[in-house]
């Protein structure tokens, strides 16, 4: 199916082709499969409709005009997966941890194609807490304070746990089933601002004295890179990428903005507190150098492969 849309054809004809019933999604072959249409397909879907991408999208629940569908990483029926329609490419949202559970989506994928020549590509997202200390963005991790500045790539080894384990065997399923894998930094826009949550993740003054690095991305930038992997004349089947807006945030300084009130909300103590840490550590200006901050991602990779820059940065 075209995704070209006619100039003359009526906003209402656009949006029924755009947003069309589940039985006839099916018989469809579609660029995008949504597998798990939540926070991050607030921003992909608005962009596939103005970059004239089709797609269909799942939840649990099949509403909100998607198709009802829940991955089950212990089971083996194909019924499920005859419900999604075909797909260029089939976008996987939510983190997979059973083993053989990543292998086993793709099958019943590929074995319940109407269209037998389809040669689907699989984009699964991944975090980057898979990389170095990011224990720091837990309360109730302990503290710890950073003794020298590690950066990371995307060639730098994974931590093994589960959802790493699983990532990599999607990603051993090339070349022969095209797979890619986007390790997301914090994610933020939207219905998410980081500033609420200064309260909850410094409550103390000893827990913002070991704070330091934060890497975010956000909402659109994670949608444009979606499409940029779709769209690529180069899938580029079994590679890892870290993605964040290319900055390394410092906690003290974001904090010390953030506990500003605005209008008639009160001040909180976070300011007060990075001004006497300043103090005491020396520290002379905010916001600190990546070599006090420890941690440090490096996604620089990603955007010059695909030709791209962040458009958003924390603010």
């Amino acid at each position: 199916m075209s995704a070209f849309r006619d100039k003359k054809t009526s906003e209402d004809d656009i949006h029924i082709h755009l947003i069309l019933s589940n039985r006839y999604k099916k018989k469809l072959l579609m660029n995008l499969l949504i597998l798990g249409a939540g926070w991050t397909s607030t921003f992909l879907i608005p962009l596939c409709e103005s970059t004239h991408v089709t797609y269909a999208a799942t939840t649990r629940s099949g509403s909100e005009r998607t198709i009802q569908f829940t991955f089950d990483p212990e089971s083996d029926d194909p019924i499920p997966y005859k419900r999604l329609p075909d797909a260029h490419t089939v976008l996987i949202t939510f983190p997979i941890t059973v083993k053989g559970g990543s292998e086993k989506l793709v099958k019943l994928y590929q074995q319940t194609r109407q269209d037998t020549g389809l040669e689907p590509r699989f984009i699964q997202l991944g975090a980057t807490s898979l990389w170095g200390d990011s224990s720091r963005n837990n309360p109730n991790a302990k503290l710890t304070k950073p003794s020298i500045t590690e950066w990371y790539d995307r060639h730098s080894p994974i931590k093994v746990n589960p959802r790493g384990e699983e990532e990599n065997a999607l990603l051993a399923l090339s070349p022969e089933t095209p797979t890619t894998v986007l390790n997301l930094a914090g994610l933020w826009g939207g219905s998410r601002s980081m500033r609420n949550w200064v309260d909850k993740v410094l409550p103390t003054k000893e827990v913002l004295k070991y704070k330091a690095s934060l890497h975010m991305i956000h909402g659109l930038d994670v949608a444009r890179a979606i499409l940029a992997v779709h769209l690529h004349t180069q899938f580029p089947a079994g590679e890892r990428w870290i993605l964040t807006d290319m900055r390394v945030y410092d906690w003290w300084d974001l904090s010390s903005a953030w506990s500003v009130g605005e209008g008639d909300k009160k001040d909180g103590p976070q300011a007060a507190w990075v001004r006497e840490l300043m103090r005491e550590e020396g520290v002379r200006a905010l916001p600190r150098s990546p070599e006090q901050l420890g941690r440090a991602l490096d996604s620089r990779e990603f955007w010059e492969f695909f030709g791209l820059s962040p458009m958003k940065r924390l603010d």
